[in-house]
């Protein structure tokens, strides 16, 4: 269930609500109780990984082709190949 805040208009009152989204949304101020408060449209809570198991690399961005880091892989993969080609032709 998500956390609504919620302001009112005659007092500037601040305050938050642990609500269902199917909910109705909350019109009388608790301070003043007067009809007049509005539900803020806020940009949520952050989304933070803590502890083990989570890696710094798992969500960031790959980085674009032609910068550090970008043409390494296909450098590597390519002396993979052709090692194994050597190896497999001192065995015979």
């Amino acid at each position: 269930m998500p956390t609504y805040e919620y302001v009112c208009e005659a007092c500037g009152h601040d305050f938050e609500r642990f609500q269902k989204i199917s909910a109705d949304p909350v019109r009388k101020c608790p301070e003043c109780g007067r009809r007049k408060v509005r539900r803020r449209i806020s940009g949520g809570g952050g989304l933070v990984f803590k502890g083990p198991g989570f890696y710094a690399t798992d969500y960031r961005k790959p980085p674009p082709p032609g910068e550090a880091g970008g043409g390494s892989k296909e450098k590597s993969t390519g002396k993979k190949r052709a090692d194994s080609k050597k190896s497999g032709g001192s065995d015979d």
